[in-house]
């Protein structure tokens, strides 16, 4: 519960001094993104033209000992802003979902781990600053 009230306060903060950050949501609830085959949906939010975001996506893994990419399809859906994540990976191996967004000048970027149930929006990391090879090795532990 704490974890997530700190979550919560750090997007506010973002929203409120005029920052660009992701909200990530279950496909299952948009027609649109399930029609797609979506492993996750993404809302670009912030003080900012939502139209004029560009995400990309990967997943990143290690199999057997070997890290993987694998590059993941990022479709438009017709809500302004909001994004369609599709793509696979090995079912084998630790798995992490990569996504980076541009508006402009501002970046932002999320990495969400991928446990036997598929992506787990609820334990994903959020920040400003490109996440660094230290960030996503931890995450694949």
């Amino acid at each position: 519960m704490k974890k997530t009230l700190v979550i919560l306060a750090a997007l506010a903060a973002q929203a409120f001094a005029g920052g660009f950050f992701l909200q990530l949501g279950n496909p299952e609830a948009s027609a649109e993104a399930r029609q797609l085959g979506a492993v996750i949906t993404v809302k670009a939010a912030g003080c900012h033209d939502p139209a004029a975001a560009k995400v990309t996506a990967a997943a990143i893994g290690v199999v057997n000992g070997q890290r993987r990419n694998v590059p993941l399809e990022v479709k438009n859906l017709s809500e302004a802003g909001m994004f369609a994540v599709v793509g696979q990976w090995p079912k084998e191996g630790k798995w992490v979902v990569q996504l980076n967004a541009i508006n402009g000048e501002m970046f932002t970027n999320t990495l969400v781990p991928v446990g036997p149930n598929g992506v787990e929006r609820s334990r994903a990391r959020f920040d400003m600053r490109k996440f660094a090879d230290g960030d996503v090795e931890a995450m694949l532990r």
